[in-house]
């Protein structure tokens, strides 16, 4: 039993990225697909795809990685509200990651979204990562 699935995405995204592999695969949920889909929006991954075999499905994520140097377009993951502690966050104080060249995942009212998204919207929520 896994207690923090958003957790185990993460870790799996950044082990999967220090050895170097190209794709990682990653039981499903609706939130990781949703956070799937803002990585990808955001260029941070180069594709993705919902596999929907079995009970729960599958999500393959093609990690993304620059072409001559080979570093990867994720440096860091870190995963910000925790079942034990949850982290919220309003308009006014929505957090800035690396003053704006990262970016934060919110889980909003209205969806999964970046925090400069959730700025435009005028809505707060749980921060879930910060991506950089």
């Amino acid at each position: 039993m896994n207690t923090d699935p958003i957790a185990d995405y993460l870790t799996r995204v950044r082990n999967a990225i220090k050895a170097n592999h190209r794709v990682v695969e990653i039981p499903a949920s609706n939130l990781k697909k949703e956070i799937t889909k803002v990585l990808f929006d955001k260029g941070y991954i180069a594709n993705y795809k919902f596999d929907e075999n079995g009970p729960q499905g599958s999500i393959k994520i093609a990690l993304k990685y620059h072409p001559i140097s080979k570093i990867p377009a994720i440096r860091t993951l870190t995963r910000v509200s925790k079942p034990g502690l949850r982290k919220y966050a309003g308009v006014e104080n929505m957090p800035r990651v690396l003053n704006g060249l990262g970016i934060a995942v919110l889980s909003t009212s209205k969806g999964v979204m970046t925090d400069k998204e959730a700025r435009l919207q005028n809505v707060g929520g749980e921060v879930l990562c910060y991506v950089y």
